[in-house]
């Protein structure tokens, strides 16, 4: 048993504790030793999990007052708007909410994939990331849908359609989904149920997230692995807490921003028309969170392929832990990579801007590129850098980039190319 584990010291706090120990739970969260490096870029693990309850919390209040039928969910919507007290706050909060928890779970990734928090021992928590992630893009897709307005219907019609490339089994997928034969009253009925049921279906794999982080523990922007506790480490409370609740106001500050003075800006207009399957809008486009996915779709000629390559695209991810084998976790040792991964978010922004355009002229040709460079970069240039980069000198401990000394450097380079051999 740990010095530092919590006994309390009433008889009914013991009763309760050793029936269900959350006081002891709570006592190790607070106490719980975190690299004393970490940096800013570490706070947004906490913004997410602000950002589910803000959704789960909104999206419950909304459901309350929200039709699911095709001939009134539109009209349900401008009434939360203009007859439900706040309704027009929760529906903002709730909306701008998604993009907001789509930017923060990005730079999440990308953190990680910078400093290399997907490789050994942390393989689990990358992929419980990554299925996270795949069942945020499932509700938020859905959620587009409930408005019924054109760009939901007629993006509702365009993405379900997909499945119908599926050898054999393609229609029927599609008529299940659809709940008939077109986009209608059952496809808006089963996506609200689904939409419901998903973020709370996230929450529980957001504790399984956690729970997995805690076993390895935290990584940290040198790449390194550290004894808990240690001198490299420092209790999460009040060290860490005060570090997120710094980061989570700054994003509050440019939340309330989206939804106080530019509500509408990241979605569309023509989602204020109301669903008409007799008007085809000029160019019917998702959010901005699935344009990239949606610019691989197009990419690709054929409908079948354009479809395995979108899913590829996810899967890469979630392979990410064995398709880098470069010992080396964080970029910050290593140049070669440092240099490849920047291209990648310019290639993601790119896909993201590509995704907007029309599929058509030179539009199509940049999105095929960068499609291309997309797969390159997981597939060929990754495996190739983990066995061709020469990486630098890596610390032995946190303290060491601080104080560094020869000797120090000369015993970590001989450390690292130990590890590298």
């Amino acid at each position: 048993m740990s010095d530092h584990e919590y006994h309390p010291k009433s008889r009914l706090g013991k009763w309760f504790n050793d029936r269900l120990p959350l006081l002891t739970l709570a006592n190790h969260l607070s106490d719980y030793p975190t690299p004393k490096n970490l940096n800013y870029w570490w706070t947004f693990g906490g913004i997410l999990t602000f950002c589910l309850i803000t959704q789960i919390v909104t999206g419950v209040i909304l459901g309350m007052h929200y039709v699911a039928h095709a001939d009134l969910a539109f009209d349900s919507v401008e009434h939360i708007m203009r007859d439900v007290n706040y309704g027009w706050l929760i529906r903002y909060v709730h909306a701008n909410g998604a993009s907001m928890f789509f930017l923060a779970v990005y730079i999440h990734i990308f953190r990680a994939l910078y400093y290399g928090s997907y490789k050994s021992p942390r393989e689990m928590i990358w992929i419980l990331g990554m299925i996270i992630y795949f069942l945020m893009m499932m509700a938020a897709f859905m959620g587009y849908v409930l408005p019924w307005g054109q760009m939901s219907f007629w993006g509702a019609t365009v993405i379900t359609n997909l499945f119908s490339a599926i050898p054999f089994v393609g229609e029927s997928i599609t008529n299940w989904l659809w709940g008939g034969y077109a986009v209608d009253n059952p496809t808006l009925t089963r996506f609200f149920s689904l939409h419901y049921l998903i973020p709370f279906l996230i929450l529980g794999l957001v504790v399984l997230h956690i729970w997995a982080l805690h076993i390895p523990g935290n990584n940290n922007p040198i790449g390194i692995d550290i004894k808990k506790p240690s001198k490299d480490t420092v209790p999460f409370h009040p060290y860490i807490v005060i570090k997120d609740m710094f980061a989570l106001l700054i994003f509050l500050i440019i939340f309330a921003f989206f939804v106080f003075y530019a509500p509408n800006i990241l979605g569309h207009s023509d989602n204020y028309i109301e669903a008409n399957p007799l008007v085809t809008p000029a160019h019917i486009v998702p959010e901005w969170y699935l344009l990239p996915f949606y610019a691989i779709l197009r990419s690709v000629p054929d409908k079948l392929f354009g479809v395995i390559a979108m899913f590829l695209s996810i899967f890469v991810l979630v392979i990410l832990p064995w398709l880098d084998t470069s010992k080396v976790r964080s970029a910050l040792f290593r140049p070669l990579y440092k240099q490849f991964y920047w291209f990648l978010i310019a290639d993601v922004l790119i896909l993201g801007y590509m995704g907007a355009m029309p599929a058509e002229g030179i539009y199509l040709l940049i999105a095929r590129v960068a499609t291309i460079y997309y797969f390159a970069h997981f597939l060929i240039i990754l495996p190739i850098l983990g066995k061709k980069e020469k990486t630098l000198d890596v610390p032995l401990n946190l303290t060491e980039p601080v104080l560094g000394g020869s000797q120090n450097t000369s015993m970590a380079k001989e450390v690292s190319t130990f590890k590298r051999n």
